[in-house]
């Protein structure tokens, strides 16, 4: 039997970050591989398409995915709340519905990978500036819960997964009609 080296459905220590961190990186790491998998080969309109011209788009996703990385690097690695400038670059891309459609579309699937790459590169570079108790720290999570670092990465892989979601029905139903 050859020896296999795809490791993509181990989740373990990653060179160059902690032994929780790495893990943590892990499982991001093949979120992404799946979302990117899931968009692979759609053209500018068929990133655009929404279903009975309504609701969100998988471009309109796609940047989402890539504003909820830079938001929560902003809250977790800064520790603080974005200001409003960084809000503004940021809210049509969180809050999707209506307005992002109208700012987010004509845009090519290397737009958005570079988007998403950008982001994420520069979580991972904060990563590893961390030891793994940095996953502990907690602190307010809106107006009446508390979080740990831990659970917020936790639902950054989390949302991006759920839009993989969505993203797979959008092309299904795309794949019908289109």
């Amino acid at each position: 039997m050859k020896p296999i080296k795809d490791k993509k459905f181990i989740v373990d220590n990653k060179t160059g970050y902690t032994s929780e961190i790495g893990r943590l990186v892990s499982m991001m790491d093949y979120t992404r591989m799946t979302t990117l998998e899931a968009v692979n080969g759609l053209t500018a309109e068929e990133l655009d398409y929404r279903i009975d011209g309504k609701g969100n788009s998988i471009g309109c996703l796609l940047h989402h995915i890539a504003c909820v990385d830079e938001v929560y690097q902003i809250i977790t690695f800064e520790e603080r709340n974005p200001t409003e400038e960084e809000l503004q670059k940021l809210e049509v891309g969180l809050n999707l519905g209506e307005k992002a459609h109208q700012e987010i579309y004509g845009n090519e699937l290397d737009f958005y990978k570079e988007r998403l790459n950008q982001a994420r590169e520069h979580t991972l570079e904060r990563f590893k500036k961390k030891e793994d108790c940095w996953l502990d720290e907690v602190s307010p999570f809106g107006p009446k819960h508390l979080a740990n670092n831990y659970f917020r990465w936790f639902h950054v892989f989390e949302d991006e997964l759920n839009h993989r979601g969505q993203i797979r029905l959008i092309r299904q139903h795309m794949e019908k009609t289109l």
